[in-house]
């Protein structure tokens, strides 16, 4: 396999070999499936908490492989369930705190990056949610209040001459939490800091089963004190944990390398990161080489919570995506679109990301970011440090940790249930489209994924 046309983001990395098999067989104090974020945030905050452990992690791949490198590059504060719907489930003070974590996050990453000496274009340029109709407008002013409610989020409307000029603008919001990245180069830089802090990545492996103690590969089985799943969209391949969350895909594209003035024009400043409010999700982003980096949701569910290669390009989504920035930014109608690429993201049934460890069998789990895992997963990983070592932090009192979220329905209604919120948001886009009002699918479908 050629991993450089994995994304975008993969094929600016100069090494993508599979790194030689490690010849320590354990047993490990830590045993980690999954060698995305999750798994390497892990890793790095335990070893560098305590430098005589044990960790190992086992990856089918290669590190980086699945969407810790092919994401959209935003490093936001992001989180799968709005503030107030965090405040009535939990509270208002859980749901200050959690917010509150989200958004130090971002500083984290880039923080904890520029310390472990990993170049991975970290920009806190901030994010534009553009308003592009009364539907869209309703939704910002909902934002807004709830962030206002909260205090925590410093969200701030803007006037439409000082936003992006795209078209249709009625103004944005702006959101100063969040930096832009080239998350391939996060995410193998990550992976080379694990090893030179003494952890070790078993890549080529791939995970079969796990169990109190025990991770089964097909390399063999390796025994670990602690055994941590951070396999993300990929949890549903372990036959086990089918149903425990489903791969979502989203799809990307990339243009050529744009003229700094025609960037300027648009109102993209470097490194900003850009959205609307519709309801089938959009990103983008002004990369460090002044390219559009842009995706969206809209790709089919496939039965049985299938994952194939095949399904990371889809030209009828990738062609509506590229028209989606188009009809954006008139402006690139005859600029060259130089990649497309996609991968899975994991979902759980009730869109709630949680980071959990039972004390007894000592099973961790952290996932289920619903493509909000750059940072979130930063937090995921300090916490389940913090949970392995055994200490109390305010981390590991936060709202999420040890959430449960139900199972997802047996097939067929998997399929319906997931098919079925796709077509609902499609559809809800194009009633608002027409009506200009916030449609009812809309109202019920945000309420269903915690989006207000």
């Amino acid at each position: 396999m050629d991993f450089s046309q994995l994304s975008f983001w993969h094929s600016q990395i100069a090494e993508l070999t599979p790194r030689a098999i490690p010849s320590d067989a354990g047993p490990f104090d830590v045993g980690i499936a999954g060698a995305g974020f999750s798994g390497l945030w892990t890793g790095i905050y335990l070893l560098r908490a305590n430098p005589n452990l044990k960790v190992a992690i086992f990856e089918k791949e290669i590190a980086g492989f699945g969407a810790s490198g092919r994401n959209g590059g935003w490093c936001s504060a992001l989180f799968p369930w709005a503030p107030d719907q965090l405040a009535e489930k939990y509270g208002k003070e859980a749901a200050k705190q959690l917010r509150s974590a989200m958004v130090d996050t971002v500083q984290e990453v880039g923080r904890i990056a520029k310390e472990l000496g990993i170049d991975c274009d970290f920009q806190l340029s901030g994010t534009q949610y553009l308003i592009r109709s009364k539907a869209q407008r309703i939704k910002a002013e909902h934002e807004l209040a709830a962030a206002e409610e909260l205090g925590v989020d410093q969200l701030r409307e803007v006037s439409p001459e000082l936003a992006p000029r795209a078209t249709k603008v009625l103004g944005s919001v702006f959101d100063p939490a969040c930096a832009s990245i080239q998350p391939a180069k996060l995410v193998r830089g990550l992976a080379e800091s694990f090893e030179k802090l003494g952890g070790v990545i078993f890549e080529k492996t791939e995970v079969l089963r796990l169990s109190e103690g025990r991770i089964e590969t097909s390399r063999g089985d390796f025994m670990a004190e602690y055994v941590v799943d951070a396999l993300e969209g990929y949890r549903s391949t372990l036959r086990e944990k089918r149903r425990d969350s489903i791969p979502i895909y989203s799809l990307m594209v990339v243009t050529e390398v744009l003229p700094e003035e025609l960037l300027n024009e648009m109102g993209l400043e470097p490194g900003i990161t850009f959205a609307d409010y519709r309801n089938l999700v959009i990103y983008g982003q002004r990369t460090k080489d002044n390219r559009i980096a842009f995706g969206g949701r809209g790709a089919p569910y496939h039965f049985g919570s299938s994952i194939k290669a095949g399904y990371d390009r889809n030209d009828r989504i990738h062609d509506q995506i590229e028209g989606v920035l188009l009809d954006l930014f008139p402006q690139l109608s005859t600029v060259k679109f130089e990649q497309r690429w996609g991968g899975a993201l994991g979902v759980s049934r009730d869109w709630m990301a949680s980071v959990r460890l039972d004390p007894k069998s000592k099973l961790g789990q952290a996932g289920g970011y619903v493509g909000d895992g750059v940072g979130t997963s930063n937090l995921a990983g300090r916490t389940m440090a913090d949970l392995i070592l055994g200490l109390s932090t305010p981390l590991t009192k936060l709202c999420w940790v040890q959430h449960q979220s139900p199972k997802w329905e047996f097939e067929p209604l998997r399929f319906i249930a997931a098919r079925g919120a796709l077509l609902g948001a499609d559809i809800a886009d194009q009633i608002e489209g027409v009506t200009g009002k916030r449609s009812l699918i809309s109202k019920i479908i945000a309420r269903l994924t915690g989006k207000g």
